[in-house]
């Protein structure tokens, strides 16, 4: 039975959560492998939206165990407010299962990740200032928290004082600020123990046996392929591997197990924070797209940076993470223009390019080629075939799927769950 791996094929943001949704009641256990509470999936279910920070989207569909990996960072009180906000919508939590081996995000993370990126200025990243990359720094450094440490209070302590020793000799005398008690933070720490436990386990051994069982698992990655912190948009990035690798290592499982890697594309392209974004748009057309899409961040409430579909990062998405196949969301935003550009090429110091450079330079200053395509204006959120959709729609999709590199096995016509059309079944 297959393991599927499902990402983000631009920026983040192009709905990796609907098309989690779509395939949760089909899938035993639903993954996240990377990332934490700075990812953000919006779910429509019937009139109830949910959103989601950190909890995969698998938590919403009753047959479906949920699971986050190793590769996570965890705030426990983030995870602990988002359990309680759904047990109180009627949502059952007690199937999710929390990697022992996971990262603490802990209070000193999240100060020296706000103060940081003041410091820097006209410099800053964009980071949400929720501490995930000074955690994932501290993973590195060999002096992070992981949730098995919250069950010795020894270690936990020895483990907090390791990274306070460095880091409020920053704080003091780089930032001017106040020092981080040792015992306030393991006070603290300590106080989610308890309630975290029912959800601790290791995610390894459960996620193999399943899958040796011949259960469907679903990998479910955070953010989006050109957010990647190896194979992204650096230093624009996010701290870790949202791209298909990053779910062997974020979850514990081989390379071998995983069968298909769904890519999810957006119609059209956003980003949020800092960074090269060519396709973007500062008029008319953008300040629509916005609003018709709702491009705001889930997770940091943010306006969405917009711009139209940019093919040569979808066929750079497509190399690096070996995708079978695309989910494409949001077609019907684009429904009212008479014309829709597609950015098919870079021009980049008077020449043109196809291929994503791997300049940070060359890409800085890349210009769209675009090519010009045939809109549509009717409704096409009650399609529930691909022969129902316009004919220009239909051309459309087809020319981002040659465009691409992969077929498109499903389009997203509407935000709600059955807004959905399949043209190829993922299972």
């Amino acid at each position: 039975m297959p393991a599927l791996v499902l990402l983000g094929a631009q920026w983040g943001d192009e709905g990796k959560g609907k098309a989690t949704d779509l395939l949760g009641g089909s899938v035993d256990y639903v993954v996240r492998y990377q990332g934490g509470n700075n990812a953000g999936h919006t779910v429509v279910v019937g009139d109830q939206k949910y959103a989601l920070h950190l909890l995969p989207s698998g938590i919403l569909s009753p047959g479906c165990t949920p699971v986050i990996g190793n590769g996570v960072v965890v705030d426990p009180s983030v995870l602990l407010s988002e359990l309680s906000g759904l047990n109180e919508r009627g949502v059952d939590t007690s199937k999710l299962l929390l990697s022992g081996n996971a990262h603490i995000i802990t209070p000193y993370n999240v100060t020296v990740d706000k103060v940081t990126e003041r410091f820097l200025g006209k410099r800053k990243i964009g980071t949400t200032g929720r501490g995930i990359g000074p955690t994932y720094a501290d993973k590195i450094n060999r002096v992070g928290i992981r949730v098995q440490d919250l069950y010795d209070e020894s270690i936990l302590t020895q483990k907090v004082e390791a990274a306070l020793d460095v880091k409020n000799q920053v704080l003091t005398k780089l930032y001017n600020r106040r020092a981080i008690a040792v015992d306030q933070v393991v006070e603290e720490l300590l106080g989610y123990a308890d309630k975290l436990a029912p959800y601790v386990a290791d995610t390894v051994l459960v996620l193999n046996q399943a899958l040796e069982e011949e259960k469907v698992v679903l990998f479910e990655g955070g953010q989006g392929t050109l957010l990647d912190i190896d194979h992204g948009t650096y230093p624009f990035v996010t701290s870790s591997n949202p791209t298909a690798g990053g779910a062997c290592t974020g979850a514990g499982v081989g390379p071998t197990k995983i069968s298909r890697v769904i890519g999810i594309l957006k119609a059209y392209t956003t980003r949020v924070g800092a960074g090269p974004f060519p396709t973007e748009l500062f008029d008319e057309d953008g300040e629509a797209l916005r609003r018709i899409g709702g491009e705001r961040g889930v997770t940091t409430g943010r306006d969405r940076r917009c711009g139209w579909f940019d093919a040569v990062i979808a066929r750079y998405a497509t190399r690096v993470n070996g995708l079978t196949d695309f989910f494409l969301t949001k077609l019907d935003v684009l429904t009212g223009w008479e014309q829709i550009p597609v950015c098919v090429a870079y021009e980049i110091d008077g020449k043109r390019v196809e291929e994503l450079p791997y300049s940070q330079t060359d890409f800085h200053h890349a210009k769209p080629v675009y090519e010009m395509l045939p809109g549509w204006s009717e409704d096409i959120s009650k399609a529930k075939s691909f022969s129902d959709l316009p004919k220009n729609a239909q051309a459309y999709v087809k020319a981002l799927e040659e465009m691409s590199g992969a077929p498109i096995s499903a389009i997203g016509v509407g935000p709600g769950r059955d807004e959905t059309i399949e043209i190829n079944s993922f299972l």
